[in-house]
């Protein structure tokens, strides 16, 4: 749409424009004051959009500044589940990566650019990765070409012309270092039942492993089988012809907007007044929902699944529409890949670290004890983020820190998640040695120790690592329920009673885990998390 509908949803409108401005600032990061110039919004409008955005988890703020936040990533994921096409065809494209030993890249067209949505890696020192969400315009990647092939190259660009005739003559396109130096690829076009592409799958490298020609020849037999096998799932798909909703759909039903554990729009309203832009989240709302819709929504599933009368849904897409997010068509409303755009690919880098500080730094604001996340590393807890607590003697470990599982309550927590033969061949070979008076050092105690964990979902340590040191610990896990690190508050255990701790400590532990749990889920949806 070019003229501004009169059913626009200002408050939407203008919440996606400080979303944008947010996302382009340095790191994802932008003072309030500067995002109302880079907008034309005035202040004050700025307030109330950053404090809406805030409390839906997208955004989050430190003192004047705001930050993307990981619950934005449910904007992008919302295309990614709706479109599937990660889901579809991620696994042909890891088997490929680990067939070659080299990266594997999906694309799909978006406007004058190409849009990544996935990349299986291969570990190198050397390493170069696209993260979903990236976009490269078109006349400097491979994939463009292709895309280009489908229809007319930009008219000037003679050298991106020459190479959308040599793909049309081959079929296939070759990046020879036009992204940047050293950077090589190989691409086909992935077609639909009835022959329109929907993506483009690459295979890349780097000119101290292939210059282009030597990856051509490597890379295009077994990347034609794969694009026949992606082509198969995609004909299966079709065949299938299932439409409509999954288990997704219960996440705006149910829970209200993103991070707030609210059940509805209403009672953040009526919290927080006029501060709580209503319409706003509501049309957040409605994207959101088509991540919980196979094909095209209609509004009558849109409206269905976020609760809202049809009128407002409508409103909604058409506001989206008009800012190039929604495309209407005769089967209904079809999210575009432009949704990425709104932080996806910054989300995308973020680490486990990264995601769970601010959470870390609110915890120990609440109880004053020093809080940390580690990960089981062989036999040892390794930490990967920590705030030290803001009293005169709190317990001082760095980063990086490794400490012998079995004496710590993260450790045991991080045991107890263990498939249970696992569990036990690593307690068979820890001999653990007496750090203290009461460190358990049977091999019968300890097991009973892990299970008891295992059974009450939190770890306990009464000075067993050290004389004076207490530590209680929770699970904390990605979106798909495993247990990928643990959390604990560490404080001197002559400070109170070990019932005062646990009842003072764990409920905020546990709502803590929460909240680093579902960032981590939004953000992992569609790319594994670094630990660190």
């Amino acid at each position: 749409m070019t003229t501004r509908p009169d059913e626009v949803v200002g408050p939407l409108e203008r919440g996606l424009a400080v979303l944008r401005a947010v996302v382009a600032g340095d790191g994802g990061r932008r003072g309030v004051g500067e995002v109302a110039r880079v907008t034309g919004l005035a202040r004050a409008t700025v307030d109330r959009v950053a404090t809406t955005l805030t409390v839906l988890g997208v955004l989050r703020a430190e003192g004047r500044e705001l930050l993307l936040a990981p619950g934005a990533a449910e904007l992008g994921n919302a295309y990614l589940d709706c479109c599937g096409l990660p889901a579809l065809l991620g696994p042909h494209a890891a088997a490929l990566a680990e067939r070659l030993d080299e990266p594997v890249s999906l694309a799909v067209p978006d406007g004058d650019g190409v849009r990544f949505l996935a990349q299986a890696n291969r570990r190198r020192a050397l390493a170069f990765a696209f993260r979903p969400g990236d976009l490269l315009p078109a006349g400097r990647c491979a994939p463009g070409a292709l895309f280009a092939a489908e229809g007319s190259p930009p008219a000037g660009d003679d050298g991106f012309a020459a190479r959308v005739r040599e793909v049309r003559e081959r079929g296939v396109a070759v990046d020879d270092q036009l992204i940047e130096p050293g950077l090589v690829s190989v691409a086909l076009a992935v077609r639909d039942p009835a022959g329109a592409v929907v993506c483009a799958v690459s295979v890349v490298s780097h000119t101290s492993r292939h210059d282009a020609a030597a990856l051509e020849a490597l890379a295009l037999p077994p990347l034609r089988e794969t694009v026949a096998a992606m082509e198969a799932a995609l004909a299966a798909r079709t065949a299938d012809g299932t439409r409509g909703t999954d288990g997704v759909a219960a996440v705006v039903r149910e829970t209200g907007p993103a991070g707030t554990g609210k059940e509805s729009d209403a009672a953040l309203k009526e919290e927080l007044g006029s501060g709580f832009l209503r319409s706003l989240a509501r049309g957040l709302d409605v994207l959101r929902a088509f991540g919980a819709v196979r094909g095209p929504a209609r509004l009558t599933d849109l409206a269905r699944l976020t609760g809202l009368p049809r009128a407002t849904a409508r409103r909604s897409l058409i506001t989206l529409c008009h800012l190039g997010y929604v495309r209407e068509d005769s089967g209904g409303f079809v999210l575009l890949p432009r949704v990425l755009e709104l932080g996806h690919a910054r989300l995308a880098a973020l680490t486990l670290p990264e995601i769970a500080t601010p959470h870390l730094v609110r915890l120990v604001r609440t109880v004053r004890e020093s809080a940390s996340l580690a990960v089981l590393d062989g036999d040892d807890i390794r930490y990967v983020a920590r705030v030290a607590g803001s009293r005169i003697m709190h317990i001082d470990i760095v980063v990086g820190t490794r400490l012998p599982a079995y004496a710590t309550s993260m450790g045991r927590v991080l045991l107890a998640a263990l498939p249970e033969r696992e569990r036990d061949a690593r307690l068979g070979r820890i001999t653990p040695e007496a750090l203290t008076p009461r460190t358990l050092t049977g091999a019968g105690e300890l097991r009973e120790a892990v299970a008891v964990t295992a059974e009450r979902g939190f770890g306990w340590i009464e000075e067993e690592l050290e004389e004076g040191l207490r530590s209680v610990a929770v699970p904390v896990r990605d979106g798909a329920g495993r247990v990928v690190a643990a959390l604990n508050i560490a404080l001197n255990a002559g400070r109170c009673s070990p019932e005062e701790s646990l009842a003072a400590l764990l409920p905020q532990l546990r709502e803590t885990s929460g909240r680093i749990s579902a960032d981590l889920a939004a953000v992992g949806r569609h790319a594994p998390v670094p630990t660190s």
